[in-house]
């Protein structure tokens, strides 16, 4: 499965929460841009408007304009098949 378009993946470097999706993921197919928020302030910046002020990762953006939080592998699986 792929997803297209783009999926971005906000992340850090130290967060096992995102290493972890990120590995569940491509094991599945899914195909995202990964985005370190500590090297891009703007991307921080975004993460920060999406969690009420914290920079909390893993935060998945879909194309469609939403984005998750933290969320299992499942649930990504399950927006972009539609469901």
């Amino acid at each position: 499965m792929t997803s297209t378009p783009e999926i971005i993946m906000y992340t850090t470097p130290w967060c096992g929460f995102c290493r972890r999706l990120k590995s569940q993921l491509a094991r599945e197919g899914v195909e995202l841009t990964e985005v370190d928020i500590e090297q891009d302030p703007t991307a921080a910046e975004t993460v920060m408007r999406l969690n009420g002020g914290n920079q909390t990762v893993p935060t998945v953006v879909f194309p469609d304009g939403t984005a998750m939080t933290n969320p299992p592998a499942a649930k990504i699986l399950e927006k972009i098949a539609g469901n």
